[in-house]
């Protein structure tokens, strides 16, 4: 029995020896005048008594929650490369997970690369719907597995490429304690590169919380079938005030003025930039 319960039972077992008249406090079921002070002590144990009882009653676990995000990046990098040019965008996003483990999601960003591949292409929206399920595979193994469109909003990319830019990925991680590890297999032509079927990837990560700062180191490779295999790597340090989440992160890829677009001139689009990024969580 915790203290709290022991208090409880005492102060209900004090009342019950006492019998206090609490529309007449002033005198005991005998009749006899009580003390001041025992009887405030007794009104005292009775309060604390039934404080103590609603403290322990916890509010029952809904069985699904939904949660929103919108941000603001000074870039958007994903796997190493700029999806914006080295330029600001904005993302938002919505949650909704299940207590069971199964959740859904969408995610949207403000993007550039399809614009600046020339050939009279637009699409300046990325939108990202995503669905899965999470669990445990022990006390410290947990793994999460599902599926990620990528859809490009009213994109013309296939006036720059054979292929369409939308791409459909299938995904699995396991977390062992502050490290987790992911592998994503397209099950389409990736980000509309052709015959890119069936390309990869895979990264690790891990989070570390520091006096209240959350600290992420991160690598992958991505092997596009057919092309090219690259590495990306980043860490990304970040401090959540209450749902405002502020951020740093330095990115960069082994591959050095390799990433570039005709529309965004002589930027390296997977060197090595600092993001920094505010967002917040409702």
């Amino acid at each position: 029995m915790d203290c709290l319960s022991s208090f409880q039972a005492l102060a209900r077992k004090m009342l019950d020896i006492y019998k206090i008249d609490f529309l007449n406090p002033q005198l005991s079921p005998t009749g006899e005048k009580m003390s001041t002070t025992l009887k405030l002590s007794l009104i005292a144990l009775a309060a604390a008594a039934s404080f103590g009882a609603v403290a322990q009653t916890k509010a029952p676990e809904p069985d699904s929650t939904i949660s929103y995000n919108v941000g603001v990046f000074t870039d958007y990098r994903y796997r190493g490369i700029s999806q914006s040019a080295k330029k600001p965008a904005v993302q938002a996003g919505i949650d909704y997970a299940h207590k069971n483990g199964f959740y859904l999601g969408g995610w949207a960003s403000t993007i550039t690369w399809i614009k600046d591949s020339g050939a009279g292409a637009s699409g300046p929206v990325e939108l990202d719907v995503y669905g899965g399920y999470k669990g445990e595979l022990s006390k410290d193994v947990a793994y999460d597995v599902g599926v990620l469109q990528y859809a490009y909003l009213g994109n013309t990319y296939s006036k720059a490429s054979t292929a369409n830019a939308n791409t459909t990925e299938i995904y699995g991680a396991l977390t062992f304690g502050p490290v987790t590890a992911k592998y994503s297999h397209a099950l389409t032509n990736l980000f509309g590169t052709p015959k890119s079927k069936n390309s990869n990837y895979v990264d690790l990560s891990a989070t570390f919380d520091v006096g209240g700062i959350s600290v992420v180191p991160h690598i992958g490779v991505q092997k596009v079938k057919g092309v090219l295999d690259y590495t990306d790597y980043s860490v990304t340090v970040s401090k959540d005030f209450d749902g405002l989440v502020l951020s740093g992160a330095v990115v960069s890829t082994n591959k050095k003025n390799f990433f570039t677009l005709p529309g965004s001139g002589a930027k390296d689009l997977g060197g090595t930039s600092l993001v920094l990024g505010i967002k917040k969580n409702f």
